[in-house]
Formats: structure tokens, sequence, C-alpha cells
């Protein structure tokens, strides 16, 4: 695996510091604040809109770059969908390896 995107966030789950899957993730953005939301391309429609919206009323930024397989394989899991980053520079540093800031 050469995507340091990709690297940096098994690095951060290590750390403890996302939270995966669709109900913790919208749990999480209804009680806290997260600072990234990582949605796979290949999430349904509904699921989508549910999570920009949430995005656009905390102004949070999305993350729409990889499928569920390769969020989950870097995360241990089969297929991962949703993923929110709960920590300010951890995100901030996810950002900044994203291909188009490169």
């Amino acid at each position: 695996m050469n995507n340091k995107f990709l690297q940096f966030l098994g690095i951060a789950k290590k750390a403890g510091k996302i939270v995966e899957g669709y109900n913790k993730c919208e749990e999480l953005l209804s009680k806290k604040r997260a600072y990234l939301i990582l949605l796979a391309t290949d999430i349904s429609e509904n699921s989508k809109k549910k999570f920009e919206n949430y995005a656009l009323q905390r102004n949070i930024d999305v993350v729409n770059e990889f499928s569920s397989s390769e969020l989950g394989n870097i995360l241990g899991s089969e297929s991962i969908k949703v993923i929110c980053i709960v920590d300010k520079k951890i995100s901030e540093k996810l950002k900044s390896l994203l291909p188009e800031n490169n």
C-alpha cells in the first residue's frame, strides 16, 4: 500500500481517534463534534445525503474518495462505509494527505 492517506488512517485507528460505522458516526455527530467525515464512494445515496447534511450543519469536511473495501482493508474489516475523525490535528493531517492536496 503506497497511499499515505490510508496509511495515516490506520495510525489514527490505532490511536483511537476514529469512529467507524453508520450508527456510531450518526450518534457521534448528533452529540459531539467530529472534525472530518469519510464516506465510501459506494455508500447509498440516502446515507451520503444524510452525512453531507450533518457536515454542512456542523461545518465539517467530507472526504469521498475511497471505496468501502479500501477503507475496510486498512482498518481490519471487510468494508466500512462511514468513518468520523474525532481529533482535530489528525483530521488536518489526513486532509493534507489527500491526493488533490499533493
